[in-house]
């Protein structure tokens, strides 16, 4: 009996390894998998950024109506009222610091290299502090009678907000069914136009008061004091004039107090713009609570605005020469060296620039060659300057990797046809390889900025937490004032808020505001990035 024939004989099974014979039951490939993988990849991270936005609006979607509440007792209380009169005090307190100042001016420009005594110089300086010392007793009137009427606003609040915590506590009691001890709650209900009698009734105090504070710095004005260093003069004669102004608003103060009514209502667009265009943010004060984000906005924009100044021209400088102009050995030393900046942790560098920079900076400040710099010397270590210096070293890196790739991008026909045509390398780089670049190098840009808006613990340790719009006067001084930031304000008082309230919602408001904030700012960067790509990228 013959064999058969290898081709007469039936195919032996496909052999296939157990994983790939699974995955052909399933009716999947590998690529199917792969791409599975990749897309589930993609879809967990829509899931995420879902959540986060729910979860962030959830929890900070009561806060315009708490806010609302905040204001409405401001204004039924009576603390709008006394406000307007508070305000006029502490401009006058404005006033003598500036006075204050002034004295302290004239007194080193006499008692300098060469000058007088300090006795002769402070009886050179009587007449001024005869004037100063009638400026600062011309508002002792009002000042008491701000006192006064703060004393009955605060305890008309007191007695408020006794009131609403005595009805949750009998709500409570109701919802466990205790009918006797929730009987036994007292509440006695408010007549805030009763109240507020004495507080309406000090108008007529308050014209006279006035009267007599427009007539005793009317006559002090009018011979305003002379000093001896001429070098001051202009500053006695800006004194003059914001001492008009002051007396000029007098009248639109009382204006302002005789059209108040405590029972106009608070609109929800009050309480909104409260928030986003509100100048304070102040917590846990005896009078009244604010939560604007202005200054922690400002903060935030002011320190990364210096970063930026810093980490745009090393690290867009950097990627330009590792990508055309050094040789291969500087890109093996220089690239892993830049990189390896964001391997350092940022609580890390938070206390370097506690311990070493802020104080190096200060004491560099202090060097007389030095002084022809805005806002040198100073002495806040921990302030814009410090923050943004350690902020530009974590934005380096970001920046560089990111202009460098958008650097590799461009097509090697155009380097080559500007050689070609005779150019050097320095010109084929700034006049062709740059510009072609430059919507990559735009994007790195703002991937930084993106960056170092929402880093927190730097901007904690060393930006000083002062939560204040910087003074803006002294031009590019301000940069070594100190502020507060969006993420340091949420790590500094999360952890000490009472879940659900006012203060607790407000910043779960900041974090959304930083959340769209750093989602706008990737989302542009994108944007250039498809918009001018070049066709072969």
């Amino acid at each position: 009996m013959t064999e058969p024939s290898p081709a007469s004989q039936p195919p032996a099974p496909a052999v296939f390894p157990v994983h790939k014979r699974r995955l052909r039951l399933l009716g999947l490939t590998v690529e199917d998998c792969i791409r599975a993988f990749f897309g589930g990849n993609a879809l967990i991270s829509v899931v995420v950024l879902g959540l986060i936005t729910f979860f962030l609006v959830r929890e900070g979607a009561g806060f315009l109506g708490q806010n609302r509440g905040n204001l409405s007792i401001y204004r039924l209380a009576g603390l709008e009222y006394v406000d307007h009169l508070r305000r006029q005090a502490e401009d006058h307190t404005a006033l003598t610091r500036y006075l204050s100042d002034l004295r302290l001016r004239s007194l080193n420009a006499l008692t300098g290299p060469g000058g007088m005594e300090l006795e002769a110089a402070n009886a050179r300086l009587a007449a001024f502090d005869a004037f100063a010392a009638g400026f600062g007793d011309a508002a002792d009137p009002l000042r008491g009678l701000v006192s006064e009427l703060s004393e009955v606003a605060a305890a008309i609040k007191t007695r408020h907000l006794v009131n609403e915590d005595k009805k949750e506590e009998r709500r409570q009691l109701l919802a466990e069914r205790k009918l006797e001890e929730a009987a036994a709650v007292v509440i006695t209900e408010m007549d805030f136009a009763a109240e507020l009698r004495p507080v309406r009734d000090s108008l007529p105090a308050y014209r006279a008061v006035n009267r007599d504070l427009a007539a005793r710095l009317g006559t002090l004005l009018a011979d305003p004091p002379r000093l001896a260093a001429p070098e001051l003069q202009p500053r006695v004669d800006r004194f003059t004039a914001l001492a008009r102004d002051f007396l000029a608003g007098f009248p639109a103060i009382e204006r302002d107090l005789e059209a108040w009514d405590h029972t106009r209502q608070v609109s929800a667009g009050e309480a909104f713009s409260a928030f986003v265009f509100g100048r304070e943010w102040l917590t846990a004060s005896f009078w009244q609570d604010w939560y604007g984000i202005v200054p922690l906005l400002t903060g935030s924009f002011l320190v990364a605005l210096v970063a930026l100044g810093l980490a745009v021209p090393l690290g867009v400088g950097a990627a330009v020469y590792v990508n055309q102009i050094a040789s291969a050995r500087e890109q093996r030393l220089i690239k892993p060296g830049i990189e390896f900046i964001s391997a350092f942790p940022s609580v890390v560098l938070g206390f370097f620039g506690i311990a070493v920079l802020g104080q190096a900076l200060r004491a560099l400040s202090q060097q007389p060659w030095l002084a022809w710099m805005p806002g040198f010397p100073y002495s806040e270590r921990l302030n814009i300057l410090t923050a943004g210096c350690l902020l530009a070293l974590i934005a380096v890196p970001t920046i560089f990797t990111l202009a460098e790739d958008a650097l590799n991008n461009v097509p090697r026909a155009l380097k080559e046809a500007s050689l070609a045509l005779g150019a050097s390398r320095l010109q084929t780089t700034v006049r062709i390889i740059v510009p072609a670049s430059l919507s990559g190098i735009i994007s790195a840009v703002l991937l930084g900025l993106g960056r170092v808006i929402g880093e927190t613990m730097v901007v904690l340790l060393c930006a000083g937490n002062r939560i204040a719009i910087p003074d803006f006067t002294p031009g590019l001084g301000f940069i070594v004032e100190p502020v507060h930031t969006m993420t340091g304000i949420i790590a500094q008082e999360m952890g000490e808020v009472v879940r659900g309230s006012i203060h607790y919602r407000a910043l779960f408001m900041v974090g959304l505001v930083l959340f769209v904030l750093s989602l706008s700012i990737n989302y542009a960067a994108q944007h250039i990035v498809r918009r001018y790509r070049l066709p072969s990228s």
